[in-house]
């Protein structure tokens, strides 16, 4: 079994920065992709970044440049978040691809709130 903590989130201005934060525990080592997806009020759950084992990351259009996703292996992953607009406001969840199923498993979410 994987366990994932997500923290960091909050209520900042537009402009301003935060840095999520996911701590994996359990059988880690079936963690392959880790990922952060969004889901704001109204609207599905989408893609924010993600990132393979081996450090490859993709990002959505919309955090293109002001986002940055990393990893400190399979037991911390990281999202740098500047430049807020409050179009980001949404829970952030962190998600990860467990081996060798490809079974993707969601943490309980983090609240980031952007005002303008």
């Amino acid at each position: 079994q994987v366990q994932l903590v997500e923290s960091g989130g909050g209520l900042v201005q537009a402009g301003e920065s935060l840095r999520l934060s996911c701590a994996a525990s359990g059988n880690i080592f079936r963690i392959n992709t880790m990922a952060w997806y969004r889901e704001a009020p109204g609207k599905q759950r989408e893609l924010v970044a993600d990132i393979t084992s081996g450090g490859s990351t993709n990002y959505a259009d919309s955090v293109k440049g002001r986002f940055t996703i990393s990893r400190d292996n399979a037991k911390y992953l990281y999202l740098q978040m500047n430049s807020l607009k409050p179009e980001d406001t949404a829970v952030y969840y962190c998600t990860v691809v467990i081996l060798p199923s490809n079974r993707r498993l969601c943490g309980q979410g983090t609240q980031v709130t952007v005002f303008s």
